[in-house]
């Protein structure tokens, strides 16, 4: 695990994800984004952030762009929350993915987001080598998500 993380800059802080959270709040998904909400592993309050809501084979993954963040060490502790769009919740459990599985996930993602996170990726992208891809694949917790039957409020 590197313990390097990588801050994301103002803009990316001030504007874009405060223009997709707000977005994203009144139910205008941008490019899959949704609200996070998980519990903190040590307030146990709710903790939101937003994120890139990925699906390939009809599974649905959360990737952490900027690494060993907290949402990913409170999502560990507490093995799912919430995604939002607007006013719907759908409630999940999470199961983390092994490095040696996360190469195609990371491609995906990254075909579709690498203009927004790119930069977090230090040079590997979507045409990168599998090798290069499970290189940095410890440094990109993937979670693999399962949405709850019949938990939608909203």
């Amino acid at each position: 695990m590197s313990a390097h993380v990588r801050k994301p800059g103002w803009l990316t802080v001030n504007v874009v994800n405060r223009a997709v959270a707000w977005l994203t709040r009144r139910g205008i998904s941008v490019w899959g984004s949704r609200v996070l909400a998980v519990r903190g592993r040590k307030s146990g309050q709710w903790r939101t952030t937003p994120v890139n809501l990925l699906t390939v084979d009809g599974r649905h993954y959360l990737v952490a762009p900027r690494g060993h963040v907290q949402w990913t060490h409170n999502m560990r502790a507490a093995g799912g929350g919430e995604l939002r769009l607007g006013t719907r919740a759908d409630v999940f459990t999470a199961a983390e993915v092994a490095d040696d599985d996360k190469p195609p996930l990371l491609r995906a993602y990254l075909k579709r987001w690498k203009a927004e996170v790119g930069v977090f990726f230090n040079g590997v992208g979507p045409d990168s080598s599998d090798a290069e891809l499970r290189r940095i694949a410890p440094d990109h917790p993937v979670f693999r998500v399962e949405i709850t039957p019949a938990s939608t409020a909203g």
